[in-house]
């Protein structure tokens, strides 16, 4: 038989209302007491009813991530972390992936009140900034990624810009003068793509150079096939490009792969940049140079978001006493640069520009 509230009473010597009050950490039993009830739950084997405890307070202790992929090293990354710092609040977290999928993407956050999810963490790739402002469920919702827009949501993000312009700089520094944009042009990650393509090409600009149209090499995914087809595609075409700007690691390790296949030497004859700072990158042979975003900085400051929106207890402060206006949080980066462009150095980059 289910121990019960009644028996951990008895044998605690105390009241069944003070040992919900121990079971709901309500601030004011005595420590002493608190002791002895929480003795006797142990030594009785009592397990709060966490649905009703959930149902008294308003609040699941569910919150939810979507993704665009899981099998990506960076999402899988940033899941990861933000499994542990929910962890430590107490929370648990559910984990979707949307493809990047715009129908899936609006499905699932239509659908986040239906799981009695508390708040969501969402990394748009399908949904515009426009589309998400048209969501009616009142759940709590923190943006990781590109969406710009505060106006939506709180957000938490690295300035993507102006780490494409520090990657693309770098190569610049080298000396390389024909860079290629590997990834210009996706059918996925629609703000990302944008956002790396402008600092790109204000590196150009503030080097007074006018960048290629034909450098800029579209994929249509941001993977390793991808970057080695994107790669494969230049040489096949006679494209000249002496260094490859790559939106993400895993095109930029695709590429270095098909160049490589091809007696193309990385760096002396093709410098190589990526983007994400994936673990397979460090011990790629070249090491590959790449953007690294501070995801420890990123998850601590998207779970603080969703923390200030959250429902202490029902009838304590909620979303709508939070703070006043949605918040954009920057996060930083640095520039890591390794063998694939010439040098073995970690190299912090300067503080992000904030986003207009």
């Amino acid at each position: 038989m289910a121990v019960s509230m009644r028996d951990v009473a008895a044998r605690a010597g105390v009241s069944p209302r003070t040992v919900s009050n121990v079971v709901n950490d309500a601030p004011y039993v005595a420590a002493g007491t608190r002791a002895r009830v929480e003795q006797a739950m142990a030594e009785l084997g009592f397990r709060p009813n966490a649905a009703a405890r959930s149902l008294r307070r308003g609040r699941s202790g569910l919150v939810a991530l979507v993704v665009p992929e899981l099998d990506s090293p960076y999402f899988s990354a940033l899941a990861a972390r933000l499994s542990e710092a929910c962890a430590e609040r107490g929370w648990t977290l559910l984990v979707e992936q949307s493809h990047g999928d715009p129908e899936r993407e609006r499905r699932l956050l239509d659908g986040v009140r239906d799981q009695q999810v508390d708040g969501v963490f969402f990394s748009p790739w399908g949904l515009s900034t426009d589309e998400l402002r048209e969501r009616r469920d009142p759940t709590p919702l923190v943006l990781l990624g590109e969406q710009g827009d505060v106006s939506v949501a709180d957000h938490v993000v690295i300035d993507n810009e102006a780490a494409a312009f520090e990657a693309t700089a770098h190569l610049l520094s080298t000396g390389r003068r024909r860079i290629a944009a590997v990834g210009a042009r996706s059918p996925v990650g629609r703000e990302t793509v944008r956002l790396r393509r402008a600092g790109w090409a204000r590196a150009h600009a503030a080097a007074g150079l006018a960048p290629d149209p034909s450098l800029e090499v579209p994929v249509d995914s941001l993977h390793r096939a991808a970057g080695a087809a994107a790669a494969a595609r230049l040489l096949d075409e006679g494209v000249q490009a002496d260094g490859l700007f790559c939106f993400t690691d895993e095109l930029a390790l695709g590429a270095m792969h098909a160049l490589l296949a091809r007696g193309v030497r990385v760096p002396a004859d093709v410098a190589v940049v990526g983007f994400d700072d994936i673990e397979d990158g460090r011990y790629a042979t070249p090491s590959l140079t790449t953007v690294s975003p501070d995801l420890p900085a990123l998850v601590r400051g998207a779970a603080a978001c969703l923390a200030d929106r959250l429902p202490v207890e029902r009838g304590r402060p909620g979303p709508e006493d939070g703070p006043a206006g949605h918040r954009a949080v920057h996060t930083p980066h640095r520039l890591v640069v390794r063998g694939s462009s010439g040098g073995t150095a970690a190299v912090d980059g300067a503080r992000p520009e904030r986003l207009p």
